[in-house]
């Protein structure tokens, strides 16, 4: 591991939808989330993170200092017993122990898996014995994405020829079924970088960095599926702070971010937008990259 990150940053994804369902509701059938009052569409920080991982695992392949903790299939528990065995810790003698016990467990699984020097975790679970790796706050922080405009969820009838059971199949030669769709929208994330937390928590250090541009870049390119329909990362704007503690609030560097619509018909197409990054509104110390 090489030092971590020194400067503090912001960042906006800019990403769209094209005849899919970006983000489904599971206690509204599926249906794309929305916020009730306003009719914007919604995409929850869990969704995007799931998407980071998994792209770190693709490339990664679980590789030295870059597992993933929080993937399909794994226990838990089985990632935290690792990291007892690996440093001759018994479980036991761990109980209600606070000190370099706590270190050591959480520098282990830092080092190890990237998804906590990241976005941090919550390593507590419960076997015979407790098994607790710590709780780390992650230095990369991401709220939920928003859609520039009021989404209109469609739902769409579907047909198929194969029947599910032989008696079906003597009442009726096709089955139907929906699918629910946004035709486009462009969706916005901001997110935060604390380079304090890793200095002082994580280690989270500039190949880390640069492997979470890749993948929030990348992210839905090995995510492709018939139910998310055409999806892309269209901007990711960068303000990286001079210092560790940066040069002002995160919120000035958001509002410098214009998106306005350049068509008067209902968008279909990310070119119905434009964006621009008003830099004069961006203060001293800071720097602007649009990385796409």
């Amino acid at each position: 591991m090489s030092e971590p990150i020194k400067n503090r940053y912001e960042f906006t994804v800019l990403f769209d939808v094209e005849n899919g369902n970006p983000n489904g509701d599971p206690d509204a059938g599926n249906m794309p989330r929305i916020d009730p009052e306003t009719g914007y569409g919604i995409v929850t920080d869990v969704c995007i993170k799931r998407k980071i991982r998994n792209y770190v695992e693709t490339v990664k392949e679980d590789s030295k200092g870059y597992r993933i903790y929080i993937k399909d299939g794994i226990p838990l528990n089985k990632s935290d017993k690792e990291a007892f065995a690996e440093l001759g810790i018994d479980e036991k003698d761990a109980q209600g122990k606070k000190g370099d016990i706590d270190d050591q467990l959480r520098d282990y699984m830092c080092g190890n898996f990237f998804d906590i020097r990241t976005f941090g975790a919550v390593m507590t679970t419960f076997v015979k014995a407790k098994l607790n790796c710590g709780q780390v706050r992650g230095p990369v922080q991401i709220a939920f994405a928003r859609s520039i405009e009021p989404i209109i969820p469609q739902e769409v009838t579907i047909t198929r020829v194969a029947i599910t059971t032989e008696e079906d199949l003597k009442k009726k030669e096709t089955e139907m079924g929906r699918k629910h769709i946004i035709p486009y929208a462009l969706y916005r994330l901001d997110g935060y970088i604390s380079a304090n937390l890793a200095r002082k928590v994580t280690g989270f250090d500039e190949e880390d960095l640069s492997l979470l541009w890749e993948a929030i870049i990348n992210m839905f390119e090995i995510d492709h599926s018939a139910a998310r329909g055409k999806m892309a990362v269209r901007e990711l704007i960068v303000f990286k702070h001079e210092n560790e503690l940066g040069n002002c609030p995160a919120y000035e560097l958001f509002d410098s971010i214009a998106i306005d619509r350049v068509s008067d018909q209902a968008a279909r197409a990310y070119s119905d937008y434009k964006v621009v990054v008003k830099e004069e509104l961006v203060p001293a110390g800071v720097t602007v990259t649009r990385m796409i």
